[in-house]
């Protein structure tokens, strides 16, 4: 839990989701202007300061508006945000989808990555209990400005292509909890500061796990991605033991 009080929560939690919607620093104005937080231009000014001491929030180059810290989206995620409840319609398609693939796990994985990457327009990976990676939707990273950056790109999709240097990131994920997020910004790798990773585990169908999720900018929609990756998983565990 982190030490921040409501009025610190409350404001973060906006700052978090106008910049995941809008894509730039966001100034007291924004704040002031977007969300009824119930407090002076003034306050809001000082409270940012204070969240970009405590390492929240950073300001980037010489901008006057903030971003989150790979911390203050942590925070978001953990205390303040709501998932969104996927649609019926689309559970049952995602299933209908999967089930036809599902006495071949090459076939299956292929179909789930396809299906993570429309539904959340983003680029979807899943790796093989024998290390095998699938993966699709590299062009929707493209759609965004993290990603304008050659070298960033260049070094998301040769990740395919270097498993060793994969596996070591996905490795980095610690705890009991079936979805990991990592964020560049806490890696090694310079190339990915920019970027966010959200993927869980699926039971395969020998002793080891695989694992499913997406790669996309540190800002991603997470109340829509999570809950789709995590339904996405227990699709692909469910569909790799019904035979």
């Amino acid at each position: 839990m982190s030490d921040l009080n409501d009025r610190q929560k409350d404001l973060l939690k906006a700052i978090v989701e106008f910049y995941v919607k809008s894509g730039e620093p966001v100034g007291s104005e924004n704040v002031d202007k977007e969300f009824n937080l119930g407090v002076s231009p003034a306050t809001i000014r000082h409270e940012m300061v204070r969240l970009t001491q405590d390492g929240y929030l950073k300001q980037p180059h010489t901008s006057a508006g903030r971003i989150p810290t790979s911390m203050g989206y942590r925070v978001y995620i953990a205390e303040l945000m709501k998932e969104k409840e996927l649609p019926v319609s689309a559970e049952v398609s995602l299933k209908e989808n999967l089930w036809q693939s599902r006495h071949e796990e090459n076939r299956l994985l292929k179909a789930a990555v396809r299906s993570l990457a429309n539904r959340c327009s983003i680029l979807a990976l899943a790796v093989n209990e024998d290390g095998e990676i699938f993966y699709a939707g590299a062009a929707n990273i493209l759609d965004w400005p993290e990603f304008s950056d050659i070298d960033v790109t260049r070094f998301v999709l040769s990740l395919f292509d270097e498993f060793p240097t994969l596996n070591q990131i996905l490795g980095k994920a610690m705890g009991a909890d079936p979805i990991h997020i990592l964020f560049g910004e806490d890696m090694e790798y310079e190339y990915l500061r920019p970027t966010s990773f959200v993927f869980c585990k699926f039971e395969g169908r020998g002793e080891r796990d695989g694992v499913l999720g997406v790669i996309g900018p540190a800002r991603l929609n997470f109340p829509v991605v999570l809950p789709y990756v995590k339904y996405m998983s227990n699709l692909v565990s469910q569909a790799l033991h019904s035979w």
